[in-house]
């Protein structure tokens, strides 16, 4: 099967180890599941969660199948289909994001404007949960779905993303894709010369170095998910707005109170020209409002910096409010154009000037032309002036949102460690600052020339260090790092952001291993069944509670099995079997998921992409919930489709439930008996003498939820083609099993599998597909010896044997194949027909409780009645014959025939005495041939040929047999002479009744 996890060796296990008693050879290794009656009761809560993403889960099965279909012919580094099936499920969560945003944007929008952080000065109390009626989604939603969808989009989007840097294809390069364009990798093939512009240099650089291709990748992924954050930039600011003191719209009025300040001052020293910073008197006289400093003389946007004064406390609100603004626009990846428009619209033009530099903000998307003149040329300008930038943001005076502006545009990395307030914040500072020092000395290595003069003089000004003195670390090292640092370190440790941080840190297949190992625990640690190999425990797997993938978090799970499947898809080892392990332990999970969820169509494709061992012990879980019949069809089906083992997913679920409930098929002597059935009333509840007679609901009809399953399990070899003997020798097994473990000591689970896998319907669902037509072979009597080529441990005979020929007849006109196939069913007739003398006996008590009262007994309804009794009668004696002779007399080994002995003295003993008992009871108003039918037993028994004698002498109930003959016996005589009942004339009536030829009594 292609494109399965590897599979490691492992033991086979097949239906005939366990109908031989023995359940040893079992399934390799699987998660402990919840019980299959478990999965039942938890069914109801889950409906809610599969309403709302049942559509979803549909699409995401949909996109895979498309992918399963596509044969690979090119490489496997090439990821253009991948990257198609990532786009697909990109787009799934994006409409849904789309219409939950549709939704609950004004309240997610309250909860950002309240969420206290150092930007924004709301309140700390948060709105209480609206909920809101989803049509589309046919269930509850909150703004906590929204974030949840935002959060998968971003990381589908991430991971085509690293997918393209990881898998790079030609052909990306020249097709247009659904992700943002302007992150198609520029073309190797162009070059550079000494006229370049920088646009052109900085697209060699990123063609020809792949880490700082793949650091430009992450941080315009940050950028476009800061951009969909959902918070519009007016927004961020609206709390230091109102700090600023001016309304809206404070981008239009500048230093206003500081300028008010000024003028106030020009009007009492009566100058015509601008105030000057040394002006006599001008630090006492020109000072804030709270008179704590003095204030710029001039509004030139270096004026606090130049003089080292201060503004009024207004325009200080101010100042950091609009650094914000800036702040949030470069952060968010938005183009010099959107940023000088935003600029030019609140007359600050001298700030879109600032930010001018930056090359990459003039990258436009690929299907756009785009020349800036200023940008070509002036090349030392360029370099230049990010170490400016950089400088200032190291030294100036200015606010933290000003220098963290200073610090993107040039890379310097403490200015904007001083803002980061979240997980993607923190990684963006540190990856944008390597790319731009990167960048630099490729700069410096390849156009050396066009460097300022001076500009790498050791004892310089600019020769400090962008990252403050720290190494630069790999994506995975950042991670690991946040989860240290105190203000991230709970966002650090979510569970969606390490997998995004395995994503960008390349360490996807360590964190199936941490996740899928605590998955594992969890799930073994209900059954307490959890043993870990060497190799998987000596691994680090010791990880916070906070880190687990919560089993009911079947989002993540969805997310995580999908990623893996693109992995595999793109032929990534897993190294080993524990890496094996602990994947499809995220698969089984969803897998279990959609069984819960009601989707059991989209189970076989979805174990497909298992390893076959592991495939067929998931999907063995599920099929107890599939009931209906049309279902189960499509079912089988679709697992032959997948190319799925069929009989040993049948195999392993019995197996499964077996082992659920605890039932084992005991071969040892420690516990060798059946209990004995209990059909007639103990003695003492009748007068003494009488006989006993059978009790009320002997058989019961209590059912348990776990013998439901097993007959369920069952059900399903209906369906399969074939495997007569395995399918009869599993019935046999589940006879053994409620026979042996009766629920509160009753038969019901017995009758309920009698009931509805009836031997000759199963006969002519198997035989089509083994003689070619449909056989009832359940006629097959026993005056046809059985098959004489004796015991068989295999199917070999039935499955080589032509389909056309039945050239082998015998004088009843049954093939010799038919007389086979009957020979290998013979355990199971049997115990259906032991069932079938059970039904009879509850069928006859049901008819004598409707016996009409002593007046009406000569009547039409007496006489109705006792035709009725007569009837059942009649039926107790048919079913009784095959018990009389060869009953499980033919096993297939020893073992086998140990243990049959010991049903047959488990049941014959007390069935024929129930079954004397009722035709005593009925013969006294139906007919004395009755108490002769139940002497003949006793001829049977004492028979030669006989084989039941001895479970009446091993079980020391003899006795009871000899008291019930003479009992019957003596109510013989008693009819004679009472003249009661139908008389008959025979030789046989004359001897039983004790008198000879002349009448008298012997």
């Amino acid at each position: 099967m292609e494109d399965t996890f590897e599979q490691d060796d492992t033991s086979d296990f097949s239906l005939e180890a366990f109908s031989n008693g023995s359940l040893e050879n079992s399934p390799p290794a699987s998660p402990a599941w919840p019980t299959v009656s478990d999965v039942h009761r938890a069914l109801r809560p889950l409906q809610a969660t599969a309403d709302r993403v049942g559509k979803q889960v549909e699409e995401f099965a949909e996109t895979l199948d498309r992918l399963s279909k596509y044969r690979r012919e090119t490489s496997e580094a090439d990821c253009t289909h991948a990257l198609t099936l990532v786009d697909g499920y990109r787009k799934i969560a994006g409409d849904t994001v789309e219409y939950l945003r549709a939704i609950h944007t004004p309240e997610k929008q309250k909860r950002l404007y309240q969420k206290p952080n150092e930007k924004t000065r709301g309140c700390a109390s948060s709105p209480d949960i609206q909920r809101r009626r989803s049509k589309d989604l046919d269930s509850y939603t909150t703004v906590e779905d929204l974030e949840k969808w935002q959060q998968e989009e971003q990381t589908w989007h991430l991971l085509g993303l690293m997918l393209q840097v990881e898998y790079p294809s030609s052909e990306l390069r020249t097709k247009r894709t659904s992700l943002n364009e302007r992150l198609v990798r520029p073309s190797k093939e162009s070059g550079i010369h000494p006229y370049s512009s920088e646009n052109e240099v900085w697209s060699h650089f990123l063609a020809h170095d792949d880490q700082a291709w793949e650091r430009h990748t992450v941080v315009e992924w940050l950028r476009i998910c800061a951009d969909g954050s959902g918070r519009e930039i007016e927004q961020v600011v609206q709390d230091i707005e109102v700090s600023a003191d001016r309304g809206t719209g404070l981008w239009a009025h500048s230093w206003l109170y500081t300028k008010e300040a000024i003028k106030g001052q020009k009007r009492l020293r009566s100058w015509p020209q601008a105030l000057a910073a040394d002006s006599p008197g001008i630090d006492t006289s020109l000072r804030s409002s709270d008179r704590t400093k003095s204030l710029v003389t001039q509004l030139d946007p270096d004026a606090v910096t130049r003089q080292g004064r201060g503004l009024e406390p207004q325009d200080e609100s101010f100042e950091r409010a609009t650094w914000l603004a800036c702040w949030e626009m470069i952060r968010r990846g938005k183009d010099w154009n959107f940023i000088r428009a935003e600029c030019q619209e609140r007359v600050e033009h001298w700030r879109a000037i600032a930010m001018r530099g930056d090359h990459r903000q003039h990258t436009l998307k690929s299907n756009k032309s785009f020349q800036d003149p200023g940008l070509a040329v002036n090349w030392q300008s360029r370099v230049l002036w990010r170490k400016i930038c950089a400088l200032a943001a190291r030294t100036g005076e200015m606010t933290k949102y000003e220098a963290a502006v200073y610090g993107v545009l040039s890379g310097y990395l403490p200015s904007v460690q001083n803002v980061c307030e979240s997980w993607n914040d923190y990684l963006f500072a540190h990856y944008n600052s390597y790319l731009l020092r990167s960048f630099d000395q490729y700069i410096a290595t390849n156009l050396a020339d066009r460097l300022p003069r001076g500009f790498q003089d050791p004892d310089g000004p600019f020769e400090f260090s962008m990252t403050g003195g720290r190494r630069t670390q790999s994506g995975n090292q950042l991670i690991e790092k946040m989860r240290r640092v105190k203000h991230l370190a709970k966002e650090a440790k979510d569970p969606m952001k390490r997998l995004q941080g395995s994503l960008i840190g390349k360490t996807f297949d360590s964190f199936v291993l941490r996740h899928g190992f605590q998955l594992l625990r969890v799930k073994s640690r209900e059954k307490k069944e959890f043993n870990s190999n060497k190799e998987t425990a000596q691994t680090d797997v010791e990880e916070n509670k906070e880190l687990l993938v919560k089993p009911d978090d079947y989002q993540l799970i969805r997310i995580i099995t999908h990623i893996a499947l693109i992995y595999q898809k793109l032929g990534r080892s897993w190294k080993g079997n524990k890496y094996r392990r602990t994947t499809e332990a995220f698969v089984d999970a969803y897998i279990d998921f959609l069984g819960k969820a009601g989707k059991q169509q989209l189970l076989p494709l979805y174990a497909s992409r298992m390893s076959p061992d592991t495939a067929v012990v998931s999907l063995s879980r599920q099929l107890p919930l599939v009931v209906e019949y049309g279902e189960r069809r499509t079912m089988m089906e679709l697992m032959k489709q997948y190319e799925i083992d069929v009989p040993r997913a049948l195999n392993a679920q019995l197996l499964i439930v077996m082992d659920d409930i605890g039932v084992k098929e005991e071969r040892s002597m420690d516990d060798p008996k059946y209990p004995p059935l209990s059909i007639l009333a103990p003695p003492g509840e009748q007068n003494k003498g009488e006989m006993r007679s059978i009790r009320d609901g002997f058989m019961g009809n209590t059912i348990s939820d776990d013998q439901h399953d097993l007959i369920n399990a069952f059900e399903w070899y209906l369906l399969l083609d074939g495997y007569w003997e395995k399918t009869l020798a599993t019935g046999a097994v589940l006879y053994k099993c409620f026979l042996k473990h009766p629920a509160s000591k009753g038969l019901g689970a017995a009758k309920e599998l009698s009931r509805r896998v009836t031997f000759s319907n199963l006969s002519r669902k198997k035989t089509k597909a083994i003689l070619g037509r449909e056989a009832d072979i359940s006629n097959i009597h026993d005056d046809e010896e059985p098959f004489a080529g004796g015991r068989s441990s295999g199917t070999s005979r039935v499955e080589d044997y032509d389909r056309r020929g039945d050239q082998f007849v015998t004088q009843k006109g049954h093939s010799e194949v038919e007389r086979y196939l009957y020979w290998q069913s013979n355990s199971f007739l049997n115990f259906e027909q032991l069932l079938n003398v059970l039904t009879a006996f509850e069928e006859w008590q049901a008819a004598m409780a409707k016996k009409p009262e002593r007046t009406d007994l000569g009547g039409r309804s007496g006489k109705q009645w006792r035709d009725e009794v007569r009837v059942s009668c009649e039926h107790i004696v048919a079913k009784i014959q095959p018990l009389l002779h060869g009953w499980l007399k033919y096993p297939r080994n020893d073992e086998e025939a140990s243990e049959f002995e010991r049903i047959r003295e488990a049941c014959l003993p007390e069935v024929l005495l129930a079954y004397v008992a009722a035709l005593n009871s009925s013969a006294q108003y139906v007919s004395r041939e009755l108490l002769l039918k139940s002497l003949d037993l006793g001829a049977a028994v004492a028979s030669k040929d006989s084989d039941v004698a001895t479970c009446f002498v091993s079980t020391g109930r003899m006795p009871e047999l000899v008291d019930i003959l003479a009992f019957t016996s003596t109510n013989m005589l008693l009819a004679g002479e009472l003249g009661g009942g139908k008389k008959r004339a025979s030789t046989k009536l004359s001897l039983w009744s004790g008198r000879g030829s002349s009448g008298a009594v012997t």
